[in-house]
Formats: structure tokens, C-alpha cells, sequence
């Protein structure tokens, strides 16, 4: 049952990514994610700069003048959201958590399957598969993986995006068009990562946080694993120790990049706090030049 904080909330990001969709998204989604093929439409009279080899044959004899053959692209796909629901997606330290950004590009990426007629499903992991939600069609249905994505409450807390993959990979057997919504904070995943990518469409949306590529010098504190639970004092007033921590961190962005690019995968990194429309809209770009 949505309370009605819940309810509320999420109507708002309808209202706002809808609106986005329709003025910046539907048509780059439409041309970025093309159909499973052609089909047969219809036959019709030949017209100057028609291809002669859709002429249709027998129709032409039995009329005396060309007809060609038809074909419209055969364009029902299937969006699915794999949604990292960890300890670690709770943190935000601007005006928004990783789950709520997490929550609006979901409804982004529906709205503009919904509009193009596409089924979207859903998948919510931690270190275990949280829920999953088959792909359907309908405003119903999206408003439903809205609202899962934002106020779903996980058992789990750490991260394990190998068995996520491995569940997609098993749960759905057609091609679809994937996007993996995490901040990656796990390691493991590098074979089945290659292998769902050549399988489906895969794409990383990576959510990162402005504090934690830098470490303010605030002296003597306690930081927790938000995942594990871990506590460690960390003296942020040292150069050093700050230094260390953020090239740790630029080192598994390292890593990760390295591995998206090897596996011939496409990432697009987000920052709580900034504009995501434009990560996405390059995102677009950058697929519409390809094909």
C-alpha cells in the first residue's frame, strides 16, 4: 500500500521526467535503440527514387506497372532496470541520495520505453536479488517500478553485481536493452559483465557522490562502511592520509573504466547534486553517431 508521502513523490517524478521525455528523450531513445528487424507493412505504387529491388514482382505483372514492397522496422523491445539498492546508494550528500537519482533516470528510461511502445522491467539487488519485475507496457506498470525503486526496503546491504548479472542473464532470454544503475562498490563481476554485454544491449549508469573523490580536512572522525557496518577513525587533517583515500578511490574508477572499455561497453557517469540531463544526452548522442 503507497502512503501518501510515497504517492505524492512519486507523481512528482512523473511529472518531471515525462515532461523531459517529451522535450529532449523520446526521439534521441527512438533512434538510439533501433527494432529487432523488419516486417511487411503493405505494397503500394512505385514513385521515383524507390529501391527496385522492394519491387514486388507478382503484383507488378498483374497490374502492368511496378508496385514495391513495403517494410517497417519490427520495433517492440525490451527495457530492463537493474536498480543497486545497497547500503551505499542511501548516501547523498547534496539535496538528493543515489536512490532518488537513482529512482529518476528509472522513470526517464520508462517513460521514453513507454512512449516508443516498449516493455520495461526491473530488477532490485543488494548482495542478493531483492525483487524482480517481469517487463510489461502501461503507465500502471511504471508508475509501480517508480515507486519500488524509490521506497523498496532491501535485506541486504552490501554489494554483488556478478549475481545480479548472472540472475538477468538467466531471467531473460530474448536481447534487451539493459541499464545497470550502481556506484560499482564491488569487484568479481568482470566475466559476467563481458558475457550479458554480448548477450544484450548492456549499459553502466555509474552514481557517484561529489564527497567521496574529495575528503575535507575536518580532523579526527569516524567513518562508516555503509555497507558492512565497518568503523575506522581517519585523520582528515593529515595530506597524506587524504591523498591516500582519494587515490584509492581514483584507482577502482580506474579499474572500472578500464573494464567497461575492454568489454566494448558504454558507461554514464552521474553525480548527485548536478544535472544529470546532460550525462544522458550525450549518452544519446554518442550511440546516434554510431549507427
Amino acid at each position: 500500500m503507497l502512503t501518501k508521502e510515497l504517492l505524492k513523490q512519486v507523481r512528482q517524478i512523473e511529472i518531471r521526467t515525462k515532461g523531459l521525455v517529451n522535450q529532449v528523450f523520446s526521439g534521441e531513445y527512438h533512434s538510439v535503440f533501433k527494432g529487432r528487424g523488419m516486417e511487411f507493412s503493405e505494397v503500394r505504387e512505385y514513385q521515383f527514387g524507390d529501391d527496385i529491388r522492394n519491387i514486388d514482382w507478382n503484383v507488378t505483372a498483374r497490374f502492368g506497372h511496378p508496385f514495391i514492397k513495403v517494410f517497417e522496422e519490427e520495433r517492440e523491445l525490451t527495457v530492463m532496470l537493474m536498480v543497486d539498492l545497497s547500503g551505499s546508494l542511501m548516501f547523498g550528500s547534496v539535496s538528493k541520495t543515489k536512490q532518488r537519482i537513482a529512482a529518476e533516470i528509472s522513470a526517464i528510461l520508462a517513460f521514453s520505453a513507454l512512449k516508443n511502445n516498449d516493455k520495461v522491467g526491473l530488477i532490485l539487488f543488494t548482495d542478493k536479488i531483492e525483487k524482480f519485475v517481469p517487463p510489461r507496457k502501461g503507465r500502471k506498470h511504471i508508475l509501480r517500478i517508480i515507486s519500488e525503486v524509490l521506497s523498496f526496503e532491501p535485506e541486504g546491504k552490501t554489494t554483488n553485481i556478478k549475481g545480479a548479472l548472472e540472475y538477468m542473464n538467466n531471467a531473460i532470454k530474448k536481447r534487451s536493452i539493459t541499464f545497470l544503475l550502481s556506484d560499482f562498490m564491488d569487484e568479481g563481476y568482470d566475466k559476467i559483465l563481458r558475457i550479458v554485454g554480448k548477450k544484450h544491449d548492456l549499459i553502466g549508469i555509474v552514481l557517484d557522490d561529489p564527497r567521496e573523490k574529495e575528503i575535507p580536512n575536518i580532523g579526527l572522525v569516524k567513518l562508516e562502511d555503509a555497507e558492512t557496518g565497518a568503523e575506522r577513525w581517519v585523520d582528515t587533517s593529515s595530506k597524506r592520509v587524504r591523498a591516500q583515500i582519494i587515490y584509492e578511490r581514483k584507482e577502482k574508477e580506474k579499474l572500472r573504466n578500464s573494464l567497461f572499455v575492454k568489454s566494448h561497453l558504454d558507461q554514464i557517469e552521474i553525480t548527485t547534486g548536478a544535472n544529470y540531463i546532460q550525462p544522458l544526452v550525450q549518452f544519446f548522442r554518442r550511440r546516434e553517431k554510431r549507427w
